[in-house]
């Protein structure tokens, strides 16, 4: 069974979250912090973070019949990158295309692929299949956030 299902979920949900986030002002997009401890634009930076750490994770784990991937260190990252003060428009437009590149990964993993085994830091080995719908998982949890 392909990810066709999974890729098309990812786009509807980006689509429908990029619509609402682009009416969201920025002024209020950097108020923080939400309940969980980031501004609207931080939890988007971490996002695109998601999406980056992903990418690799995804198109790496083709090429090798195990991936083991360094964890994640998300407070650091979104420090780092300084998102509190980047443009909210351009954060929405990079986490929108982002996705939908990712979508079209998801979709091409040939089926003898998403059983690759991933490590991903000190967590338990997933599979690929796992470890995608993980991603959207994810994804959606930090829109509902968005979205409060």
């Amino acid at each position: 069974v392909g990810m066709k299902q999974t890729a098309d979920e990812l786009i509807r949900t980006v689509e429908d979250a990029a619509g609402f986030l682009k009416r969201i002002p920025e002024s209020k997009a950097s108020q923080s912090p939400l309940p969980a401890g980031w501004s609207r634009i931080q939890i988007l930076g971490h996002l695109i973070d998601s999406a980056s750490n992903n990418h690799q994770r995804f198109v790496r784990a083709l090429k090798v019949s195990a991936l083991e991937f360094p964890k994640y260190e998300q407070d650091q990252w979104v420090e780092l990158q300084n998102y509190k003060n980047a443009p909210w428009p351009e954060l929405v437009d990079l986490w929108r295309l982002y996705n939908r590149h990712l979508a079209r990964i998801i979709e091409s993993v040939p089926a003898d692929k998403l059983e690759t085994s991933c490590k991903i830091g000190p967590s338990e080995p997933m599979t690929l299949r796992e470890l995608i719908e993980d991603y959207l998982r994810h994804l959606k949890h930090h829109v509902t956030q968005l979205q409060g």
